[in-house]
């Protein structure tokens, strides 16, 4: 699907998700810096076209009233101060070098999906946006999780493989090579970028 998709930019978002300090390099280890190259390069690039950029975060409040006990995965951060400071600055922070810029968006987001319990959906519709440009830590959670709930919702998807990271390679791969090809296109960072620099020209 990855040679036929079209990209118009003034309808397109590029969702930055969970790529904050942290989780970054717990995720990316010796990789990191390469990683950061590759998403300033989609951010960079998405800006120039001039694409609506939306940074996902995970946040939570003093006390972390949003998380129940009875969540298996977030529980866990409920009960552990070392979980609470992995997403207070400076470990909570966006890197300098992917951070957003101007007015570009941020959103916190308390659970897996980038929709669960936020404004994105409203965000997308008052922008008139139908394709979503997706990567972020970690496959198997928000990218998974956000895909599947914006392939319900009807918007055209796009992954960029190069721009997700798992701790559980294999699942890694078989999210990016079988099952997101099922949802939409699935773009390596330099992929996404030459092919939607094409797109433009043909507008």
């Amino acid at each position: 699907m990855a040679d036929t998709f079209t990209i118009d930019p003034a309808h397109t978002a590029v969702l930055s998700m969970d790529c904050q300090a942290g989780i970054v390099s717990i995720y990316t280890r010796e990789g990191k810096d390469a990683f950061l190259v590759r998403v300033a390069s989609v951010l960079n690039h998405a800006r120039a076209a001039g694409m609506t950029i939306i940074h996902i975060q995970v946040g939570f409040r003093p006390g972390t009233p949003e998380i129940s006990s009875r969540n298996a995965l977030f529980g866990a951060i409920k009960s552990s101060e070392q979980h609470h400071r992995l997403f207070r600055e400076p470990l909570g922070a966006i890197p300098d070098t992917i951070a957003p810029q101007g007015d570009e968006i941020v959103i916190t987001k308390h659970r897996i999906s980038a929709f669960a319990g936020t404004d994105l959906a409203m965000i997308l519709r008052a922008n008139d946006i139908d394709t979503l440009v997706l990567y972020g830590i970690a496959t198997s959670g928000v990218v998974l999780s956000t895909l599947i709930e914006a392939a319900d919702a009807d918007y055209r998807l796009a992954v960029i493989g190069d721009c997700c990271a798992d701790l559980d390679s294999a699942l890694h791969d078989c999210l990016i090579q079988r099952f997101f090809p099922t949802r939409g296109s699935v773009f390596s960072s330099e992929g996404f970028i030459v092919a939607s620099s094409r797109t433009d020209n043909k507008s």
